[in-house]
């Protein structure tokens, strides 16, 4: 492959251990997946922040990189294991909370914007059409590639920070125009009023196409947080992170429909969030906020608890990003949510918090976080409506 005399250099160990160590993994990825050259990118987002997933071997690797590497780039965290100043309320011990603590220090000492949220394009880091990043969590890298137009593969923890550290990551896959084009056609033949429908719509195309990229028809229209809820889907229950919607997303007019195509009903959609969940009467466990939410999605719940009381033994969460909750303080959300039983965290979410036997079943209005905490709880899929109103007295 073809590296620059400034590649060169960081590879050789001409910068620092951490360039360095960032340039071979590099290297290592880009004779995998062929790639020619490698590509500066603009911003990184990078995944692998909670302990639960590290361990101690990955605090230690964390260390070592950060005794002399630091950031070329704007580059943001996925969510921690935990909310950062409320772990205490969530009922996280001393001990995890310690080690994810040195987690988060050796990801500041390299210059890295402590945002924790697997939505970075709510709170600053939003690239513009067409450029090159390198972001690892999945639904935020659907969302990127397909809402947007920027263009990232999706990026392990270290590829992604080994990218933050010399600006650069391999030009293979979704970074080439030819890798973009979509494969199928499908076609919607139903209305989608709530988010937790275009989940489910993520789930019949995601599982059904697999690793093509979909050209979506038949949607007249789409919010940021319906968008956010497909990207996480359909990235969960299929591959690829990309999508085009007609007249909709920003890529979507380069193409011509493909040619084969597969059609969605409202059968499907029934179908998908049976297939999502399991029966439950009461559950213990309500959260809301995977991706995180939106201050748009806290003002509807807000609004739907107003003057309202959840019921005990009830747990009702709503998680977030660190910035987004500043805002909601500044509105009244989040007293009016506090004031209703309710809380809203930051910094993490339900699918990398270790709350392994916390909870017995969970409602949510998340595709996603359906498929990640059903294998330590028992699930079930409903609109952000429902999931308020089953939790209230």
């Amino acid at each position: 492959m073809y590296l620059t005399k400034e590649e060169e250099r960081m590879l050789e160990g001409g910068e620092s251990y951490a360039v360095q160590k960032s340039m071979e993994i590099l290297v290592a990825l880009s004779k995998i997946y062929k790639a020619e050259r490698l590509v500066k990118v603009r911003s990184v987002q990078v995944a692998g922040v909670s302990y639960r997933n590290l361990g101690d071997a990955g605090l230690e690797y964390l260390n070592e990189l950060a005794k002399d590497g630091r950031v070329r780039v704007t580059t943001t965290l996925n969510p921690a294991g935990m909310d950062l100043e409320a772990w205490k309320k969530m009922g996280i011990s001393e001990e995890f909370a310690r080690k994810q603590e040195a987690v988060i220090n050796a990801f500041r000492k390299m210059g890295i914007e402590i945002s924790c949220t697997c939505t970075p394009f709510l709170v600053g880091n939003l690239p513009l059409y067409g450029e090159h990043v390198a972001w690892s969590e999945s639904s935020a890298v659907t969302y990127v590639n397909s809402v947007i137009g920027a263009k990232t593969n999706r990026e392990g923890g270290p590829s992604a920070l080994a990218a933050a550290l010399t600006g650069r990551t391999p030009l293979y896959g979704l970074h080439l125009e030819e890798e973009r084009k979509p494969d199928v056609h499908v076609k919607v033949k139903t209305k989608l009023k709530y988010s937790s429908d275009w989940g489910a719509l993520g789930y019949c195309v995601g599982k059904r196409v697999q690793n093509m990229i979909p050209y979506i028809t038949g949607v007249e229209h789409a919010s940021l947080e319906n968008l956010k809820a497909l990207a996480a889907s359909i990235v969960t229950y299929g591959s690829k992170p990309l999508f085009h919607i007609e007249g909709i997303t920003p890529e979507s007019e380069k193409y011509e429909k493909p040619k084969e195509r597969i059609e969605i009903e409202e059968k499907d959609i029934r179908n998908a969030y049976k297939q999502m969940s399991d029966e439950i009467e009461t559950p213990d466990f309500i959260s809301l906020g995977c991706p995180h939410s939106s201050i748009e999605e806290i003002a509807e719940i807000a609004k739907l608890l107003e003057r309202r009381r959840i019921k005990r033994g009830i747990k009702f969460w709503v998680v977030t990003a660190r910035s987004t909750k500043k805002r909601s303080d500044e509105l009244g959300y989040t007293q009016t949510i506090e004031n209703a039983g309710g809380k809203i965290f930051c910094d993490t979410c339900m699918v990398v918090a270790p709350l392994r036997g916390k909870f017995k079943s969970m409602l949510t209005n998340s595709a996603k976080a359906c498929y990640y905490c059903r294998s330590w709880m028992r699930v079930k899929l409903a609109s952000l409506k429902n999931c308020v109103e089953a939790a209230v007295e």
